[in-house]
């Protein structure tokens, strides 16, 4: 399959995102490690130094992408990354107690290269902290890279590099398998779902399930169950509404 700059694919839509990045060389890499596999998106979140698209070594490790690289958008806060993203996917070597549902990269890479319209994000965290627990239980996906357990520490760009390869593999490879299993209405975007979740919330504590004050891991729980399957806009509309009417009944 020839892909071109005029394709409206997953190659046209997938963005990478950096959270607080360390190493000024690590940006210039990513750029590249993205470029060669067919994608042009990349989005930083508060890099540490404010010189990061310009810096020596983003420049010489960007070698043949200084295009991606004076592209990348800057942005102060995680939602501003995540602007209009249907889908969203937190990668991190540490697993969580309440993640949302894990992917190794080739299953990730599969299941978004069949999210037909809107922006998609891969979240990648900070070489020194990784991604913080907010960050991840916000996300529709956790994806863990396997790797060997003695030493399972990918560089960053190493591990863009892998997700981007995978992500480019499973778009060549893709069939209209979606297409045959029924109607699929719009992805809901990751602002909306994130309002149901707030909505969701005031209405279970309206009716005294949940207690704002001894919360324990319910919504997270909640959080990774609907993960599982992937809202769809008309579905986070049914789930607002049946969270409206529940508030109006508490209030009577």
């Amino acid at each position: 399959m020839n892909l071109t700059e005029t394709d409206t694919s997953l190659f046209q839509r997938l963005r990478f995102v950096l959270v607080e990045t360390s190493h000024p060389g690590n940006i210039g890499a990513a750029a590249r490690a993205i470029k060669t596999m067919g994608f042009g998106q990349l989005v930083l979140v508060n890099p540490r130094f404010d010189d990061a698209l310009t810096h020596p070594d983003a420049i010489a490790f960007a070698s043949g992408a200084l295009d991606v690289l004076q592209a990348t958008k800057v942005v102060a806060s995680i939602e501003d990354a995540l602007l209009g993203c249907k889908f969203v996917a937190a990668v991190s070597a540490r697993l969580r107690e309440f993640s949302p549902p894990i992917f190794s990269p080739r299953a990730l890479a599969e299941r978004i290269s069949f999210v037909q319209e809107g922006e998609v994000a891969l979240v990648f965290g900070s070489e020194r902290y990784g991604l913080p627990n907010q960050i991840v239980v916000n996300c529709q996906a956790l994806i863990n890279i396997p790797a060997n357990p003695e030493y399972s520490s990918l560089n960053l760009a190493q591990a863009i590099q892998l997700l981007a390869y995978e992500c480019r593999m499973a778009t060549e490879a893709k069939t209209e398998t979606r297409g045959n299993v029924g109607f699929h209405g719009e992805a809901a975007s990751n602002e909306d779902v994130e309002g149901m979740y707030m909505h969701l919330e005031k209405a279970l504590i309206a009716i005294g399930f949940l207690d704002p004050d001894n919360p324990k891991k319910l919504m997270p729980r909640l959080k990774r169950l609907f993960s599982r399957g992937g809202l769809e806009a008309e579905e986070v509309n049914i789930l607002r509404g049946i969270s409206k009417k529940i508030i109006d009944l508490a209030k009577k």
